[in-house]
């Protein structure tokens, strides 16, 4: 008895291994000699009262008239990006891999905008403001950038916005103004960053000013010998252009134009309509 008890718990487990293939069908063909024999152990320890698990050979022709499980649904994976997001942003807020960064940021600055993305604006390192309010791009660059995505038939909550470090540069014994971020504090924050692209999943990066660049490509490199063409960052298109900042120090309808022209291609290559008034922006 007791050897039957085990030949049948080895059969029933190679059941139960069966029934987790995407095709029933093939159940019944590979694993026939498997199948009658459990079948037909169960139904004779149901003709003598047996309390184990119920099957019968009805059970069987009714899986293969069992549909197919349907894709989840978008929404589905809107939920799973976001709870993703969520569980990064967790490890970010206590993160203290750069000491100093930890002992003088009010907060970390993650990120801000849709899961679901095509287009994704990189910036350098949150300044006072994002600091103070824990959003990325929300002082005076921040609200040129919104006016800018505006102007681009988006708005910030159809985007994703981030930066590549997650903490505003310390800056001792100074009680105003920022630093950019040191090379070695880009590449300790950057995997945080690439964990976000790689779950939001835009079509389209955009790297704002040098800094970003270099976080992103480790190249140094003047902003207007990079912008204007395609480069990749984790397999995903990138286009380089001036940060708002640098547009707000240069005020001239030319350097705004060349902005302008770097967000056309972006535009083009989402596929978004453009209008002949956006084409025209900023012509002299």
């Amino acid at each position: 008895m007791q050897g039957e008890t085990h030949l049948l718990v080895a059969a029933s487990k190679e059941l139960r291994s069966s029934a987790k293939l995407p095709m029933v069908e093939s159940v019944a063909t590979e694993f026939s000699p498997a199948l009658d024999l459990v079948l037909n152990a169960l139904e004779q320890m149901r003709e003598h009262g047996g309390k184990l698990p119920r099957a019968s050979r009805v059970s069987l022709r009714q899986l293969h008239r069992r549909p197919v499980p349907a894709p989840a649904p978008e929404s589905t994976v809107s939920v799973s990006r976001t709870a993703q997001l969520a569980a990064i942003q967790a490890r970010v807020a206590v993160c203290t891999k750069c000491p100093h960064l930890a002992r003088s940021r009010t907060q970390t600055v993650f990120g801000v905008g849709n899961p679901n993305a095509e287009l994704m604006f990189i910036g350098e390192a949150p300044g006072a403001d994002e600091d103070a309010q824990g959003e990325p791009f929300v002082g005076r660059a921040g609200q040129l950038l919104t006016k800018i995505i505006a102007a681009m038939g988006f708005t910030r909550m159809d985007v994703y916005i981030a930066n590549v470090l997650k903490c505003r540069p310390d800056t001792p014994g100074q009680r105003s103004g920022n630093r950019p971020p040191t090379p070695s504090e880009m590449q300790t924050c950057l995997p945080y960053l690439t964990e976000q692209v790689e779950i939001i999943k835009p079509k389209v990066l955009v790297a704002l000013g040098a800094t970003a660049v270099e976080g992103l490509l480790g190249t140094r490199a003047p902003v207007g010998a990079m912008r204007g063409r395609w480069h990749s960052h984790q397999e995903t298109p990138l286009m380089i252009t001036y940060h708002p900042s640098y547009l707000l120090r240069n005020q001239s309808p030319s350097e705004k134009r060349k902005v302008w022209e770097d967000m056309l291609q972006v535009m083009e290559h989402l596929g978004r309509p453009i209008t002949e008034k956006q084409r025209n922006y900023f012509r002299t």
